[in-house]
């Protein structure tokens, strides 16, 4: 399952194709990695109209039946809507949209290290080569309980994106599942408007075409190669 991805566009881009009409997330950076349990930015419905960009904490609340410990550090991806534990979820008032432009899914392969991560190495997907924004399908609440045992009980505001079969090219490196894409601003109006019996069906695999296999962000670059040093003045060279 998804459980990182990457967000290369600007607060306006988001603003403009989700129409969003206030804005509390704070300075988005050029790029960011969003893990779990961390921040990352969203665009929500609230209560009094309004369509707000807002930063909330990755991984919503896991089903009682399945929290292992004393904290719940919650579930990122939901596979199954109509699963119980999800049906609270599903009005328009619970719904977002995750802007991103490249997610990553891990290679199959056992050992596969990353030299410049030192972890399995991921394999990275995108819209096309120039990774322009595109939306996973949300969901988003308010939520008191334990993320942290450190931290003990909180306040939290938390979202998680829908998953779905892997179209073609996904399906050789995670063949369980894929996020539900969301590629134009018809979709991201539908699934933050539409009624749940007409937005579900957004939950859908992605075209084969959809997306190709791009390099990892620069971000994942922990050593970035160094320049050669500039000839000194009069050299040769």
């Amino acid at each position: 399952m998804c459980n990182l991805y990457n967000i290369t566009t600007s607060q306006e881009a988001i603003r403009q194709w989700t129409r969003a009409l206030r804005d509390i997330l704070g300075n988005l950076e050029p790029s960011i990695d969003i893990y779990p349990n961390q921040p990352g930015p969203v665009v929500r419905n609230v209560t009094d109209g309004q369509r707000e960009l807002a930063n909330l904490l990755w991984g919503m609340p896991t089903p009682l039946e399945r929290v292992k410990g004393k904290a719940d550090y919650g579930t990122t991806n939901i596979r199954n809507p109509q699963y119980g534990h999800w049906q609270q979820y599903l009005g328009v008032e619970n719904r977002c949209v995750v802007p991103v432009t490249s997610f990553a899914e891990p290679s199959p392969t056992p050992g596969d290290k990353d030299p410049d991560t030192g972890i399995q190495r991921n394999v990275w997907f995108a819209l096309n080569k120039d990774r322009p924004p595109f939306f996973f399908a949300g969901l988003w609440t308010r939520w008191q309980g334990v993320r942290k045992v450190k931290d003990g009980p909180g306040d939290f505001e938390l979202y998680g994106f829908l998953t779905t079969k892997p179209n073609a090219l996904i399906a050789p490196i995670h063949e369980k599942a894929m996020p539900v894409i969301l590629t134009t601003q018809e979709e991201t109006e539908t699934w933050l408007t539409a009624p749940w019996n007409e937005a579900r069906h957004l939950q859908r695999t992605a075209p084969d075409d959809a997306l190709v296999i791009v390099e990892k962000p620069a971000t994942q670059i922990k050593f970035p190669p160094q320049a050669p040093p500039a000839p000194a003045q009069g050299s040769l060279f």
